[in-house]
């Protein structure tokens, strides 16, 4: 290495390369060189220029007028789904529907036929005023087995996006640019062949559902704990981490002496339990460097993180200014954090957890922090509210809670709160039938009260007429008995009186009644 190199640099970088990562699973392609040209007349050209073992199964033309030699698909927009290797066209051709199956997509059109910011891998869209050469060779490059990493784990369990049909979260399907995720009933689904690593996915999910795996959030974490460690020992003072991808690295490594360069796959791949980790380690601050060929819906989704990471800060004291953008090097120390004692914990794998123990270090070595901040719209922190009066206790909102929140009385008739476990996604006000559910979006930043398990409405039980056990809330009858009250098979003393009984102590007295015996038999019927 230059002898220019700072020793503490040398050994930080030295450091960050030389963890090994966990593996992860391969994602494999299959291209045997059938493609198909979506164009008008170009896409005759376009086609002839392309050589074995490229052969072109269908010339699609978007311009009626144009026939010869092309399938003239009818409609304003063809219905394309796949990836490099399985494409399926879906048009109209004449009084039928036509499916194609390509390889490849070449798409000549001013706007490609896909919406999404990032095409799928095998889909080209290529200016018909470039070559055709170019175009055979970049294809060729395409045919033949491929295999990637799978970049993401996803587990259904945490997730926030979807429960007894009620939509809630949806951060990650906004964010992703390859439109590789997808809704399902009880959460979602991630197509391994459309997703491009892009990572946002991950930086977004509140719960840590969907996470990075390439590297894993627990391997790129200790690789920033040893990077800074190693600075530290070789004597290194202030220092600022500058997160940026592999491929778009926004200065040479060497031109700024108290910088420490981290390549990633992709930027937005890190998220903020890294960058509040970095800092509770020791970075002065942590920049993150997105080059101009980001797409939109991913630069929105770090500008909300950056946001939410600027509010953590305020609030215990700190500049916003330590987790933001580079700017570039004539940003000097503007916005660093103070000179605190480094944090010694391990790099956590789990996203909540590795950021709160970052929050709580922090927290102990601020001078001038708050007890709690107020938080943005969407936050994925904060409190819920119930409102006592319209509150039954059914715990719906419980049995749909993804973190687990939210809890019953185990046994009693009380609804229990966690706030470290809410993500604000907004189920249990939701599915809550009587509208007593509110959300406030806020951190905590005393671990005691954020653990606390807290009671937020209970009531006596109510007991059964009949037998005296306990089988409900008061509240819960008397909604039971206002809903119920026009009915025409509650209308007689008896049967209202039913209503106040436990299951089994209904039964028996139905079996008793030979009037609601009748209406039973005459339903039937």
């Amino acid at each position: 290495m230059s002898a220019t190199v700072e020793p503490p640099r040398e050994a930080a970088l030295a450091a960050f390369k030389a963890l090994p990562g966990a593996t992860t699973g391969l994602v494999g392609y299959q291209c045997a060189g059938t493609v198909a040209v979506i164009g008008n007349s170009d896409a005759l050209a376009i086609a002839a220029a392309l050589q074995p073992p490229l052969t072109v199964t269908a010339l699609i033309a978007t311009d009626r007028s144009v026939t010869d030699g092309v399938v003239a698909l009818q409609g304003s927009r063809l219905r394309i789904e796949g990836h490099l290797g399985a494409f399926r066209i879906h048009g109209a051709a004449g009084d039928g529907a036509q499916v194609i199956e390509a390889d490849l997509i070449v798409d000549l059109g001013s706007r490609p036929q896909l919406p999404q910011p990032l095409l799928p891998p095998g889909y080209i869209a290529w200016d018909a005023g470039r070559s055709g050469a170019a175009l055979n060779d970049e294809l060729q490059a395409l045919v033949g087995s491929f295999d990637k990493p799978q970049y993401f784990s996803y587990d259904a369990d945490r997730c926030a996006h979807a429960r007894n049909g009620v939509t809630a979260c949806t951060r990650c399907i906004d964010a992703c640019p390859t439109e590789a995720i997808r809704p399902l009933a009880e959460g979602v689904e991630v197509d391994p062949h459309l997703c491009q690593g892009g990572g946002v996915c991950a930086s977004v999910c509140p719960s840590g559902a969907i996470s990075y795996a390439y590297p894993s959030p627990g391997d790129l974490n200790s690789a920033l704990r040893a990077m800074l460690r190693a600075w530290r020992q070789a004597g290194g003072g202030a220092v600022t981490l500058l997160l940026h991808a592999q491929e778009s690295p926004p200065i040479s490594p060497l031109e700024q002496e108290d910088l420490l360069p981290v390549s990633l796959e992709e930027t937005a791949s890190a998220g903020i339990d890294s960058w509040f980790a970095a800092l509770a380690w020791g970075a002065s601050r942590v920049l993150l460097h997105l080059g101009p060929e980001v797409p939109a819906p991913v630069v929105q989704a770090m500008d909300a993180q950056l946001r939410l990471a600027g509010e953590l800060l305020t609030g215990l004291g700190y500049p916003a200014g330590a987790i933001g953008y580079w700017s570039g090097p004539e940003a000097g120390a503007a916005g660093a954090m103070p000179a605190i004692e480094a944090a010694t914990q391990a790099a956590m794998h789990d996203k909540r957890n590795g950021l709160f123990m970052a929050l709580d270090h922090l927290a102990g070595q601020a001078t001038a922090g708050l007890p709690q901040v107020k938080l943005a719209d969407g936050a994925p922190f904060g409190e819920i509210a119930v409102a006592g009066d319209r509150c039954t206790l059914c715990m719906a909102c419980a049995s749909v809670c993804p973190g687990q929140a939210l809890q019953d009385g185990q046994g009693e008739p009380k609804l229990r709160f966690v706030e470290a476990k809410c993500i604000q996604c907004g189920l249990c006000a939701r599915v809550c039938p009587e509208d007593a559910v509110r959300l406030t979006p806020r951190f905590l930043y005393q671990r005691a009260a954020r653990n606390e398990m807290r009671t937020l409405h209970q009531e006596e039980p109510f007991h059964c007429v009949s037998c005296g056990k306990a089988f409900a809330t008061r509240s819960v009858i008397e909604s039971i008995r206002a809903k119920v009250a026009g009915n025409w098979m509650f209308q007689t003393e008896r049967a209202k009186q039913r209503l106040l009984m436990c299951e089994e102590c209904r039964v028996v007295d139905v079996v008793q009644d030979s009037q609601a015996m009748g209406i039973e038999q005459l339903q039937r019927r």
